[in-house]
């Protein structure tokens, strides 16, 4: 390769890399204004925790919780066999890397487990009740899990957990959304902003399990058009698009598992 090459080929990837960084600070640029939209235009404030009253839907999916538990008890006959979560999203890698975090998928931002929607028809039908839904799954923390201090990565969404399976000590089990402490029971929703500093931890001896959702945040116009927007792009990110893949691996292992086991 001559001298003259090479200096074209350096040339050519700088010239590339410069236009990647130029639309990634645009994208950024973007998400920085949505941001300060949804933070103005919030129909139901800006709390770290709200009240479960301000989501009737949210009433209706706690009075079914029972049929979500049942076909979660079926998926934890192979706990063992679950994906841990970090495994399935590159994001996570940064607060977990262990075991002790695992998941059970049934949606996210566009993208569906139709193996899981068969598996767990219940839950995927009381799924329906919730408005503006972009993901969903079981999360599972085993003994002794802690997720340490962090932000969710966008304030568009709201996150909403039901309460699955929650071994009867508080003092051991919960989730800090900033300045406040909250502990999951079985049947109960919690709803909080997961772009406020959170941690979670699970220090009994049983395990700690679920139903995890993500939903848009309520806004107001010009809000709700600029952030639904932002979430429907987020399928054509490499996280999302890395997610999809590792997880369809992950399933053909898994329902293929089963199928032989049959």
């Amino acid at each position: 390769m001559t001298d003259s090459t090479q200096k074209t080929k350096t040339a050519g990837l700088e010239d590339t890399m410069s236009r990647g960084g130029a639309v990634a600070r645009t994208v950024q640029s973007l998400v920085d204004g949505a941001e300060r939209l949804n933070l103005k235009y919030a129909a139901r404030g800006n709390p770290p925790v709200y009240p479960t009253d301000d989501f009737p839907w949210a009433r209706e999916v706690e009075s079914e919780w029972r049929l979500i538990r049942a076909e979660l008890d079926e998926v934890l006959v192979r706990k063992g066999d679950l994906p841990a979560f970090h495994e399935i999203s590159s994001e996570v890698r940064s607060i977990s890397s262990d075991q002790n975090w695992k998941t059970f998928f049934l949606c996210g931002y566009g993208i569906k487990s139709e193996e899981a929607i068969r598996q767990c028809p219940e839950t995927w039908r009381i799924l329906q009740k919730i408005p503006g839904m972009k993901s969903a799954m079981f999360s599972i923390f085993e003994p002794g899990k802690h997720l340490p201090p962090h932000r969710g990565p966008y304030n568009g969404v709201l996150r909403f957990h039901l309460g699955l399976l929650v071994p009867p000590e508080p003092d051991k089990i919960g989730i800090r959304i900033a300045d406040r402490t909250c502990h999951w029971e079985e049947g109960k929703a919690l709803i909080f902003d997961d772009a406020y500093e959170h941690e979670a931890w699970n220090h009994s001896t049983g395990v700690r399990v679920v139903l995890f959702v993500d939903f848009e945040k309520p806004l107001a116009f010009p809000a709700n058009l600029t952030n639904k927007a932002v979430l429907n792009l987020a399928v054509f990110t490499p996280f999302i698009r890395e997610g999809y893949k590792a997880h369809k691996a992950w399933e053909k292992m898994f329902y293929g598992a089963g199928q032989k086991h049959r």
